[in-house]
């Protein structure tokens, strides 16, 4: 296995550890006071399981990902960083890409002989036609100028997109702070028994003729 998969697999592995820890650190203390609600409400029969969404939101600003936990929506937690992971990958290609483009625009435009880096990114041209620098005798304008073109095309491309993976993680960053936050103040929406929604079939007089519809009821018991 090559050295920098073997840090990554170790990396990981320390990653996942820490992520385990926390869970266990934050959910002990959840389950001795869930128990406790669940102890002072059992004579009423309600479920005490409300979740300060503020609490949510600050974790998750802090560190994405916390705000899920301590929703108890593990499931969430590999998405989040699945959305990380992808975005900055997104962010480290294109960077890398528009930094070789770069440096072979300034390495084409020079007069030094010695910086050629451009050589092995262009292709389907021949360097006789297109080099005015190691082959000043054969080099045609017109090539020349499409060179400069594409490499800056390039240089465009990659930042473009190098940029817009910037914006997507900060995107991303919001999205997991609002998922933490809706799922906390939804933690303790009300589907008992003493909510009822019902539809029921009616006759509606219409001049001489009777219509049917529908009767929708909210019934809500105190």
């Amino acid at each position: 296995m090559p050295e920098f998969l073997s840090r990554a697999v170790i990396a990981l592995k320390k990653f996942f550890y820490i992520i385990f820890l926390i869970v266990l650190m934050m959910e002990l203390p959840g389950q001795y006071i869930f128990a406790q609600d669940t102890l002072l409400n059992a004579a009423s029969g309600k479920k005490n399981n409300k979740k300060l969404s503020m609490k949510a939101t600050m974790l998750s600003a802090a560190f994405p990902g916390f705000g899920q936990i301590y929703n108890r929506k593990y499931w969430k937690i590999p998405l989040v960083y699945a959305g990380f992971g992808s975005l900055g990958y997104a962010v480290m290609f294109n960077s890398r890409f528009y930094n070789r483009y770069t440096k072979a625009y300034q390495d084409f435009t020079d007069k030094i002989p010695e910086t050629a880096s451009y050589t092995s990114l262009i292709r389907g041209a021949d360097p006789n036609s297109y080099d005015p620098v190691l082959h000043p005798n054969t080099y045609k304008p017109a090539e020349v100028q499409w060179v400069k073109d594409q490499l800056l095309i390039r240089v465009d491309y990659y930042k473009k997109y190098r940029d817009l993976s910037y914006i997507g993680i900060g995107a991303w960053y919001i999205i997991s702070i609002l998922d933490a936050n809706v799922d906390a103040s939804l933690s303790d929406y009300d589907v008992s028994e003493n909510l009822n929604l019902s539809f029921a079939p009616i006759q509606i007089p219409f001049y001489n003729f009777a219509v049917v519809g529908f009767n929708v009821s909210l019934k809500i018991n105190f």
